[in-house]
């Protein structure tokens, strides 16, 4: 739920819709300093739109426009069974995940990366660090795109409360 509340529900409705990403892709692009009709922008736009259009048509289930709690836990639910067969639109999300905190684009994230995205996200500094150090092993394994591929799958699909790939998002604990 961390990740519908922190990335998806960004208005705070309940619910995710269109406008949560129409503010997201606002955000996102505020927070690289990208504005107008910029490539990036554009990108960014093209990108967030066409993972709301794959999560609308794959977790809402009464059509109703947005998608609830409970939609979102069963999609995430169903990905757990089979997390090598993801929906078009998860790994356009991952990617964008990814070089939304490759800020540098070295194919890599790095400390200061993760910390800075997580951070603007409401993350603690040290939570961001903490995180960081346990998915990276102390800073000895590189996270290159598979290394946060594999710890992406850990995170929606593991029930091990130890995975790293729980980390991902700059959390430590969810209470």
């Amino acid at each position: 739920m961390y990740v519908f509340n922190v990335f998806f529900d960004v208005n705070s409705s309940g619910t995710i819709d269109k406008k949560d990403f129409e503010i997201a892709i606002e955000r996102f692009c505020n927070l690289r300093g990208w504005s107008g009709d910029s490539e990036k922008v554009e990108k960014t736009r093209s990108c967030l739109l066409k993972v709301w259009d794959g999560l609308q048509s794959g977790a809402d289930k009464d059509q109703d426009g947005q998608v609830t709690q409970d939609e979102w836990c069963a999609m995430w639910d169903e990905f757990s069974k089979n997390p090598s067969a993801p929906q078009e639109w998860q790994t356009h999300y991952m990617n964008f995940m990814f070089d939304l905190v490759d800020t540098s684009g070295d194919g890599s994230i790095d400390e200061a990366e993760f910390c800075e995205v997580c951070q603007n996200n409401g993350v603690p500094a040290a939570e961001a660090a903490d995180a960081y150090k346990r998915f990276s092993k102390g800073g000895t394994v590189q996270v290159s795109h598979d290394e946060f591929a594999k710890y992406w799958v850990e995170f929606f699909s593991s029930e091990d409360q130890a995975a790293l790939g729980n980390f991902i998002f700059g959390k430590t604990s969810f209470n």
